[in-house]
C-alpha cells in the first residue's frame, strides 16, 4: 500500500484529487491539507510515501513546504499538482518526482502513481535492483568513467549535476541522485540528506549545523556532507 498526502488549498480540487488517487489500487490518501502548517504537521506524524503538492497554498509557497518535507525525509516522492506550469524548473531543483498541470488527467495521475509503486516494490523485493554492483558506469559530458563502488566516499547533488567524490577524483554526471542511490548497497551507503549520499564507513565526525541538520566529516576527503536529524537517529542505530 502506498500512502499519499494531498496538499491543496482549494477544497473542491482537494476532494477531486483525493478521489482520483484512491481509484488507483494500492493507494491510500492518509491526509488532505489546505495550508503549510497543517501539511508539515501531518507529514511528520504520518510519513507518507508521496505528496501531491500545490504551488500556491493560500499565499504560502508549496515549493518551500516541499523543501521542508524533503529535509525530514529525503526519500519522499513530491508530485507538484498545480496550475502554475512556470514553476516547473524550480520544482525539479528540489528533485520533484513529477509535475502535473491542472486540469488533472486520470490516466496521467495513474501513470505517476504506478511509477511510485514500481519503485517501492523494487526496493522491497529481495534479490532485485542493483545494490550488489561493484562498479558504476558514469557518463559525463565528454567521457565515460568506470568507478569502483568501494572507492566512492560521497555523492552530492548541486547545480543540476551529481558529483561523485572518491579519494583521488571527482566525477560529474547528469544522473539523478535517486538513480545513483538505487545502484548502491543500502548497507554500505546512506541517503543522509536530499542532496547527499555518503558511504557509512567513511563517516569520521558529526557536528551540529542547525536545528534539524548535522555536518558530516568524512575520511579521505576535505569535503563535507549534510545529514538530517532523522538520518542521524538512523545512523546511531546502525553504528551503536
Amino acid at each position: 500500500m502506498i500512502n499519499v498526502m494531498v496538499v491543496e488549498d482549494e477544497e473542491q480540487i482537494r476532494h477531486i484529487l483525493k478521489k482520483m488517487i484512491e481509484k488507483n489500487e494500492g493507494c491510500s490518501v492518509v491526509s488532505a491539507c489546505e495550508n503549510f502548517a497543517s501539511a508539515i504537521s501531518d507529514f511528520i506524524r504520518l510519513r507518507p510515501d508521496a505528496v501531491f503538492m500545490d504551488i500556491d497554498l493560500q499565499g504560502e509557497s508549496g515549493l518551500e513546504c516541499a523543501k521542508a518535507m524533503t529535509e525530514v525525509d529525503p526519500k519522499v516522492k513530491i508530485v507538484f499538482a498545480t496550475a502554475h506550469s512556470e514553476y516547473m524548473a524550480n520544482a525539479f531543483e528540489i528533485y520533484a518526482f513529477d509535475y502535473l498541470v491542472k486540469p488533472f488527467d486520470m490516466a496521467r495521475i495513474h501513470k505517476t502513481l504506478n511509477r511510485i509503486k514500481e519503485m517501492t516494490a523494487a526496493k522491497e523485493t529481495p534479490g532485485k535492483g542493483e545494490s550488489s554492483l561493484e562498479k558504476l558506469i558514469i557518463k559525463g559530458k565528454e567521457e565515460i568513467n568506470i568507478i569502483d563502488v568501494k572507492d566512492i566516499i560521497m555523492i552530492e547533488r548541486t547545480d543540476g549535476m551529481s558529483r561523485i567524490v572518491t579519494k583521488e577524483d571527482v566525477f560529474l554526471t547528469s544522473q539523478a541522485l535517486g538513480a545513483l542511490e538505487e545502484k548502491l548497497d543500502p548497507e554500505r551507503f546512506m541517503r543522509c540528506h536530499k542532496s547527499y549520499i555518503i558511504r557509512v564507513e567513511a563517516i569520521r565526525k558529526l557536528e551540529v549545523y542547525g536545528r534539524w541538520t548535522y555536518t558530516v566529516y568524512l575520511k579521505d576527503t576535505e569535503e563535507t556532507a549534510l545529514m538530517t536529524s532523522e538520518k542521524y537517529e538512523e545512523i546511531k542505530k546502525r553504528l551503536l
